[in-house]
């Protein structure tokens, strides 16, 4: 009896062990195949994202990304291997792109992924240049951080897979960017992930606990900024949101005019407003066409602004006419030779008072403008092709603000509130509260919109401001400085509501600095990469 006891009990020894080798094998086997990190990461990434949320899944992705990158033998194995990967991301990310133009859509996913693959690349050189795991880390989420502070400022600008816009939902993790920005999130997630890395592959328990040090970090400055934010609250300012839910793909939003169009408006507007709002806030193309200054619609609006002693800001296009000392290098011509651009405009209308008209200066590349079209044009010598007939809409160039009973607020128009440069603009101009007005009805019931008004979320905690959203189908809302959302209307919804935002006068160390976490990054990795080059040979552990 007491034989066939320890028969049995070898058998269930070697039946764990085998079990153990097998799961072994397994995660070898997954560790050192590069098409399973390839289409493994884009999911952990997608899922990092709104609606899902699940944001500490990046950290595991940029693992497998740096393993993969290290896997390949030459850099054009890299590409081959991991642009799938980023194509993927951005696919199942930003599917919702497709649902406004097709062409448009595929050309942002396969473009913005192709250029991800220059910080891969860099983050792959740094690893293999033998240099000490810490220094490595840096220069690696330096790199990253650096492709993004770069990518948001150019013409084919796509700053929506930011990493840190991942976390815009779990506020609690990220006060810290009060000091850093977005681009602090993004460091924060490469720095841990390449630390993580480095034990992965050495088992050296010293990157193991920077790596949990750091990580850790973050979130309890998170409440060291939660716990010294200022509460003091500045003037009311009590704002009425409109959400129209007009249909951006009919004519007039499925009204039969634009006089019915203008009517619903100030119906929905004429039914919260009350004697103490300061302004109404109408979506980005509440005004379904494009106006002049002098145009009889705003005269008509402005009566009835008259009426309840209040101000309106609304979205609308806008036609700007020139004469020859003030044209602009890209222009249209009328029949008769008139020269003007049409801008994606906020209007800003007060009761005896000239309209003011703030232009968008963060247009969507291939969308809503031509990229590069001045550059296109000035080598065009022989004038082949009319560039004012394909550049879209014209550019704006000045942070223009608004006078809401004596607090400054811009009116950021969609893509506009995703540039935390650009916002940190008007903030140091004196913003006393942000506007938002967009018009995310082109997506669909996507992702798209969710994600758009989680990332609003990030410029109120990176400036301890309210922001009031009106957004044309939804989601329009209102969002407390620190990033708390006070009121979220429905999606594909008619809705209006007032609401009591305050104006905020204290500025953030970010608001005050801006982008120097990006900045700081950019200068770190090109020194780091002259560095990496004078290294001796026989530090590095392959060449290519």
């Amino acid at each position: 009896m007491g034989l066939d006891e320890n028969q049995q009990s070898v058998e269930v020894e070697n039946s764990i062990m085998n079990k153990t080798n097998l799961n072994d094998e397994r995660t070898t086997l997954f560790w050192e195949h590069k098409w399973a990190l390839s289409l493994t990461a884009p999911v952990l990434l997608a899922l990092s994202f709104p609606p899902f949320n699940i944001s500490i899944l990046q950290i595991p992705a940029f693992i497998f990304l740096i393993q993969l990158s290290l896997l390949c033998k030459t850099k054009r194995e890299v590409v081959f291997y991991a642009y799938p990967a980023f194509v993927l991301w951005n696919l199942f990310s930003t599917y919702w792109l497709m649902m406004a133009t097709i062409a448009g859509g595929l050309a942002a996913i396969f473009a913005n992924a192709a250029i991800m693959l220059i910080p891969l690349l860099i983050i792959r050189k740094v690893f293999l240049s033998g240099i000490h795991a810490v220094p490595a880390a840096l220069l690696s989420a330096s790199a990253w951080v650096g492709y993004e502070f770069l990518h948001h400022r150019w013409d084919l600008a796509w700053p929506w897979l930011t990493l840190g816009n991942g976390w815009s939902n779990l506020t609690g993790a990220i006060q810290f960017i009060s000091a850093t920005g977005v681009f602090g999130i993004s460091f924060w997630i490469v720095l841990s992930a390449s630390l993580f890395y480095s034990y992965l592959d050495t088992l050296n328990k010293k990157d193991l606990i920077w790596g949990c040090v750091l990580f850790l970090l973050f979130p309890l400055l998170s409440l060291t900024s939660m716990a010294t934010m200022n509460q003091a609250e500045g003037r009311a300012i009590e704002v009425a949101i409109v959400q129209p839910n007009s249909d951006s793909y009919v004519r007039f939003g499925g009204l039969p005019t634009f006089d019915a169009l203008l009517e619903k408006l100030l119906r929905m507007s004429g039914e919260v407003v009350t004697e103490n709002t300061d302004v109404i806030i109408w979506p980005e193309n509440a005004l379904v066409t494009s106006l002049t200054i002098n145009s009889r619609y705003l005269e008509q609006i402005r009566d009835s602004l008259t009426v309840w002693d209040t101000k309106l800001i609304t979205g609308s296009g806008f036609f700007e006419f020139y004469d020859e000392e003030n044209r602009p290098p890209v222009v249209r011509q009328t029949g008769d030779g008139r020269i003007y651009n049409v801008f994606n405009a906020a209007l800003y209308l007060q009761p005896e008072s000239e309209t003011e008209v703030y232009r968008k200066g963060r247009l969507v590349p291939i969308v809503e403008r031509f990229p590069f079209v001045e550059f296109f044009q000035k080598i065009d010598y022989f004038q082949w092709i009319n560039w004012g007939d394909l550049m879209g809409y014209g550019p704006g160039r000045t942070a223009d603000q608004f006078d809401i009973s004596g607090s400054k607020t811009p009116a950021l128009i969609c893509y506009d509130s995703v540039f935390p440069g650009w916002v940190n603009r008007f903030v140091n101009d004196g913003a006393g509260f942000l506007t938002i007005i967009t018009n995310d009805g082109w997506w669909g019931d996507s992702h798209g919109h969710i994600q758009h008004f989680a990332f609003a979320r990030l410029r109120a905690i990176e400036h301890r401001m309210w922001i009031a959203r009106s957004a044309n189908n939804g989601i329009s809302g209102i969002i407390s400085p620190d990033g708390k959302v006070q009121v979220e209307t429905e999606y594909w919804t008619e809705d209006s509501f007032t609401f009591t935002i305050y104006h905020s006068d204290n500025r953030t160390f970010y608001s005050r600095f801006g982008d120097w976490v990006g900045a700081l990054s950019l200068i770190f990795v090109l020194f780091g990469l002259i560095y990496i080059y004078f290294l001796p040979t026989t530090n590095n552990k392959l060449s290519d």
